[in-house]
């Protein structure tokens, strides 16, 4: 299934979006529990209880999609340098201060993250803020929504605890990456995470094995399949559950593939006026303007 948060008339929503992607079924919660977007529903999920109640159906092009969890309960997961030409791409920039220490391809997945409140739906500018920084970058990624939490997850085990999947843009300041030597703050501006559209449930689609695609002005910049990943998803949630405990609803990004704008000579920097569109095989399509 495909779980969208939403605004219908101001007020928020979430439901299940038709498979012809034409209207959406209300779940009946809570509006204290619908502004969470889709996340009590993969609590409710992850903990046994039944799908809710839903309501009569609404078109979808009548309502505003918002992110599916337009607030995550703590920080996004995010992983760097997880393609190998990606790796090889950026190592190559001169930006990249992990590659000064571990070479071009990583020994062991590169975990940062990102904070909820630089998340935003498909549709909302992503503005650079040239008064700090105008070496703004994209980065499509599938997402990983964790399900069924729990801590010390076997590799073997992993993909049970795989709620399901969506798009992020792992919009990113360049300068601000390369000078402080870690990842957090040039990858945490105001704007920088756009999700969306909406959740896929993991018995809809195998992340394993898709095809992700980025656009930047009708340019194709990013192609490639997330069997490519240099750490795949049952060791990307292995390594972090190993001292961390997972809980249903976090989220990780699993990394960008080559044909980011650092890689091009020169950078192709995104600028005011440009826009971003992500499609991945099975979810849909995450596009926002830039300004």
């Amino acid at each position: 299934m495909k779980i969208a948060a939403y605004l219908d008339r101001g007020r928020p929503g979430v439901g299940i979006v038709s498979s012809d992607l034409q209207s959406v079924l209300p779940l009946q919660l809570p509006e204290a529990e619908r502004v969470r977007g889709a996340l009590p529903v993969v609590e409710l999920l992850a903990a046994g209880a039944q799908m809710p109640a839903t309501g009569a159906p609404i078109a979808l092009d009548a309502v505003q999609l918002v992110a599916p969890i337009p607030r995550p309960r703590r920080n996004l997961f995010c992983v760097g340098k997880n393609y190998h030409a990606h790796a090889k791409e950026f190592a190559g920039s001169g930006f990249d201060s992990s590659a000064k220490s571990g070479g071009d391809i990583p020994a062991a997945p590169i975990i940062f993250t990102k904070v909820p409140e630089c998340v935003i739906a498909n549709g909302e500018a992503i503005v650079v803020p040239t008064e700090v920084s105008t070496a703004i970058d994209y980065e499509a990624e599938l997402a990983v929504i964790i399900g069924r939490g729990g801590r010390r997850i076997r590799k073997q085990d992993a993909m049970d605890h795989v709620w399901g999947y969506t798009i992020v843009n792992d919009v990113t300041s360049r300068d601000w990456q390369s000078r402080h030597q870690q990842w957090d703050m040039g990858k945490s501006f105001d704007t920088f995470c756009p999700m969306g559209p909406w959740l896929v449930s993991a018995d809809e689609l195998d992340g394993t094995r898709t095809q992700l695609r980025c656009w930047v002005n009708g340019e194709l910049r990013q192609d490639a399949a997330t069997a490519d990943l240099i750490f795949d998803i049952p060791t990307l949630i292995e390594t972090l559950s190993a001292g961390i405990t997972l809980y249903p609803g976090d989220i990780i990004a699993t990394g960008t593939p080559v044909g980011v704008g650092i890689g091009f000579k020169p950078p192709k920097y995104l600028q005011p006026g440009d826009s971003v569109r992500i499609e991945i095989d099975g979810i849909g399509v995450l596009e926002n303007p830039v300004r």
